[in-house]
């Protein structure tokens, strides 16, 4: 940070501040202190039937990958009003979310990921400006290998065993790197 948006100063220092535990941003002229926090993604876990709705993605990163409608809060937004707006921005479909289902920490991109368990209201959904296509697929049609991130893989195999057992529960984890891997590590599986 080189500047200091609350008074324009350019003395900017990287310290800890007092009665804080970490370092962070703080303007030498006004005292101002700059906190960066994680960004949440919202997203929808869209069924129908035996069927969940991905989307085939057209942005980077991932492009040409295949993920759950998902993207990131906007300022004002509850985190279901979040997921419900990327749903149709990204996928066209209209659905009505039934629980919360899956939390997924990853603290090395400063992100927080929140799925939401919904069901399609109808089949009409077509891609946005953010997928390539749209396509609902069964549980043995899932594309494994082709998805975009390890927060979709990891929500999807909890909704079908949730789907399996017969239950829905609420899942959190953490997806943490270490060499170069992504390990994922269950907090609560319910």
């Amino acid at each position: 940070m080189k500047f200091c948006s609350q008074c324009g100063s350019a003395d900017m220092q990287f310290q800890v501040p007092a009665g804080d535990n970490r370092p962070r941003h703080v303007c030498q002229r006004c005292d101002t202190v700059f906190y960066e926090n994680p960004k949440i993604v919202a997203g929808c876990i869209p069924v129908w039937g035996e069927q969940v709705l991905l989307c085939k993605r057209a942005i980077e990163p991932r492009y040409g990958y295949w993920t759950l409608p998902a993207g990131f809060m906007e300022i004002g937004e509850t985190t279901p009003e979040a997921a419900l707006r990327e749903t149709v921005e990204e996928a066209g479909a209209r659905v009505t979310i039934t629980a919360l289902h899956t939390l997924i920490n990853l603290p090395q991109v400063n992100q927080v990921y929140v799925m939401f368990l919904s069901e399609l209201t109808d089949l009409d959904f077509a891609p946005g400006e953010e997928s390539l296509e749209v396509a609902l697929y069964r549980e043995d049609e899932i594309p494994w290998q082709e998805l975009a991130f390890p927060t979709i893989e990891h929500t999807l195999k909890f909704y079908y065993a949730d789907r399996q057992r017969g239950s829905y529960g609420f899942h959190t984890g953490d997806i943490i790197r270490r060499d170069g891997r992504a390990e994922f590590h269950v907090r609560r599986d319910q």
